[in-house]
C-alpha cells in the first residue's frame, strides 16, 4: 500500500488508459483522510477537471447541500473521491477498462482512510462497487456489508439535478445514512 503523498504523486503521473491524453488535472480526492464515511462517484467532470478536485461543479454545490443534511462536510468529517481520477470526454461514463485502470487507486485511498461506510454516489459506482447488476431506481437506500465496510448508494447529484422528482427519496437515503453512522457510533 502506498502512502498518501506516493500514491498522489502516482496518480498524477498515470498514463494507464487514454484519459490521461485529455486531462487537465488528476482529480484525486478531497475531505478528511481518516474519515468514517466515504462517499465515491464515478469520474470528473468539466468543471472537476479544471480545478482538479471532485464535485465542484454545480453537482458538487448540490452535493455539499447533501452532506450539510446529516451534518457532513467535505473539509471535517467525509472524504469525496472516484472510481476514475480523470474526466471521460463530454462527461460519458467511465469505460469498463478506464475503470480497471483505476481500481487500484480506489482501493488504496480506501485502505488509507479505513471508512466504515462507503456511500456510492450514482449507478456506475455501485455497479462497480457493491454488484455489477445493481439497480439504482430498485435498490437506492439499501444497505449491503461488505468485508469491514456498510456500503449503500444513491442517486448521483447531477442526476438529482436533471430529475427533481427523486429528490424526495434521496432525502430518505440521506436520513438512512446518518442513522447507520448512528447505530455505528460514528460521531458526525
Amino acid at each position: 500500500m502506498l502512502s498518501w503523498e506516493e500514491l498522489k504523486r502516482e496518480c498524477d503521473q498515470c498514463v494507464r488508459c487514454g484519459l490521461c491524453e485529455t486531462r487537465h488535472n488528476v482529480v484525486f480526492g478531497v475531505g478528511n483522510e481518516r474519515s468514517d464515511i466515504l462517499f465515491v462517484g464515478e469520474g470528473p467532470g468539466e468543471q472537476e477537471d479544471l480545478r482538479g478536485e471532485p464535485f465542484v461543479g454545480p453537482a458538487g454545490k448540490l452535493l455539499d447541500d447533501m452532506l450539510s443534511i446529516i451534518d457532513l462536510s467535505r473539509q471535517e468529517n467525509c472524504y469525496i473521491c472516484n472510481i476514475v481520477k480523470c474526466r471521460p470526454p463530454h462527461n460519458r461514463d467511465p469505460l469498463e477498462t478506464e475503470q480497471d485502470a483505476c481500481i487500484g487507486y480506489l482501493r488504496n485511498q480506501v485502505a488509507l482512510v479505513k471508512p466504515k461506510i462507503i456511500v456510492c454516489l450514482g449507478r456506475i459506482a455501485a455497479k462497480r462497487l457493491i454488484d455489477p447488476d445493481y439497480r439504482i431506481t430498485r435498490q437506492h437506500g439499501q444497505w449491503v456489508e461488505k468485508g469491514s465496510f456498510w456500503m449503500t448508494a444513491i442517486y448521483h447529484p447531477s442526476a438529482l439535478l436533471r430529475d427533481v422528482t427523486k429528490r424526495p427519496e434521496t432525502f430518505d437515503d440521506l436520513l438512512s445514512i446518518r442513522e447507520k453512522a448512528r447505530q455505528l457510533g460514528l460521531k458526525l
